[in-house]
């Protein structure tokens, strides 16, 4: 078995796992039920949510990962009592990595195809119907989307094959600070547009007549989902990067600062969305409409649209690719951790397996098109989506936060203990009545909620 890698530095580990959380989500969802819910009264509500909600879950997951020096194929058989059967959540967590994977390749080849797209300047001259066909297009022709899908995937597993530090660290730590430098570009840019004020008042000033009409208990709802689900909690994918530190810092201030570049990108993705669209008099959708609709046409609009799109689609890749990676890293972990393999043959082997699971995502929206497992207009991507958002993340998170906090799993003291050595923000004591008590029910609440607003 090859000796486990650990990060060369600090910033190369908050930025990976910041990597990890920040999606393609963090791009649409956030700044559509930011501006939904009332702006930036909702984001207060988000952050309290985000804080209260997420970063424990986040805390507990890190210190698994780092007293176990494993994955999530072995952490809890490691830390767990003798006789407890905690291990077996370790094959959904796992499989959950897969199925996340199956859908977010396809997705993610869908960004690449249009960075290229605008580079090319396909969308120059065209009006809006005929961007909306481009899009179509793209997911009507099968030949296309495994292409690029096929890219990802290798590009995603040759980075993971160089080893922790010379591929994942040293190419994520460079691929995220671009990211960063591109995001800063592109808000400088939608700001500063003619009429760009309408659309900033719309996304920070607080309007709370918006929220009393949408109702209190479905904006605190909202302000759940979105603060839960945008750390990728509950399927091993944060855990892995606390398996390959030291102790040299408390786990509560890594994960502050994991939060912190999270929220920042979706913020600032909002300072893109709606000032753009304002200025140009487009109001920002929901979902892919306002990635491969909305925006190429806004930007149609913009002088230099080419630059600006391209700019656009590859923070979107960056964004996608981080997560892949992150991910990837954790499936190759699994074959470590089980079987002692090389991370070479780990990498072939899941590179050859992803992509003959990604191919029904990909098909989905062509030749099988006719499976709707949701009823009209829905595909195989909505069921993946389902299974692991609304399934496998909450029960996750639920496992590992049983796991930290009860007698007969991993326990308080032992949480604790590896939470807070080393030097940093100490994770609270006054907390453990909440976490054990009040937390598990929010949990389950957002559970639930994830089925009534499903078939609702």
């Amino acid at each position: 078995m090859e000796k486990r890698e650990k990060f060369s530095s600090r910033i190369g580990f908050i930025l990976i796992s910041a990597g990890c959380a920040i999606g393609i989500g963090n791009v649409w969802r956030f700044p559509f039920v930011t501006g939904q819910y009332g702006g930036a009264a909702f984001v207060l509500v988000y952050l309290f949510f985000l804080f209260a909600l997420g970063l424990p879950i986040m805390v507990m997951e890190f210190s698994v990962g780092r007293a176990s020096q494993k994955s999530i194929a072995t952490s809890f058989q490691t830390l767990e009592p003798e006789g407890t059967k905690w291990h077996w959540y370790s094959y959904f967590g796992m499989a959950g990595n897969y199925l996340l994977m199956m859908f977010y390749t396809t997705v993610a080849a869908q960004e690449y195809s249009y960075f290229f797209k605008m580079l090319k300047g396909d969308f120059v001259g065209k009006n809006p119907k005929q961007v909306e066909a481009v899009f179509g297009e793209l997911l009507s022709k099968p030949e296309v989307l495994i292409f690029w899908m096929l890219v990802v995937i290798i590009v995603g597993f040759l980075i993971c094959s160089l080893g922790l530090q010379n591929g994942v660290e040293k190419i994520t730590t460079v691929m995220m600070s671009c990211l960063f430098v591109v995001i800063l570009v592109l808000v400088i840019r939608a700001v500063t547009l003619p009429g760009a004020s309408k659309g900033l008042a719309f996304y920070l000033v607080p309007d709370f007549q918006a929220m009393k009409e949408q109702g209190i208990m479905k904006v605190v709802s909202a302000a759940m989902g979105q603060a839960f689900f945008t750390l990728s909690l509950g399927i091993g994918a944060i855990a892995i990067f606390g398996s390959y530190i030291d102790r040299s810092y408390r786990l509560t201030g890594e994960a502050v600062s994991v939060a912190v570049l999270d929220t920042l990108v979706a913020l600032m993705s909002g300072l893109i969305i709606f000032p753009a669209c304002f200025a140009f008099g487009v109001r920002p959708d929901s979902g892919p409409n306002l990635v491969f609709i909305t925006l190429p046409n806004v930007f149609n609009e913009m002088p230099g649209a080419r630059i600006w799109g391209a700019l656009f689609f590859l923070f979107m890749s960056f964004a996608a690719l981080s997560t892949i990676i992150a991910v990837f890293q954790n499936i190759i972990s699994f074959a470590q951790d089980l079987w002692g393999w090389t991370v070479k043959k780990a990498s072939v082997f899941n590179g050859i397996l992803i992509t003959i699971l990604s191919l029904p995502c990909a098909l989905g929206f062509n030749v099988w098109s006719h499976i709707m497992p949701f009823g009209a207009k829905s595909t195989i991507q909505d069921l993946e989506d389902f299974i692991v958002s609304n399934n496998i993340l909450p029960l996750g998170s639920l496992v590992y936060l049983l796991f930290c906090v009860t007698k007969y799993g991993w326990g308080w003291k032992n949480f604790s203990e590896e939470a807070n050595a080393g030097k940093g923000i100490k994770y609270p004591e006054w907390t453990r009545k909440y976490v054990t008590f009040i937390l598990p029910l929010i949990v389950i609440f957002i559970f639930v909620q994830g089925y009534i607003d499903k078939f609702k």
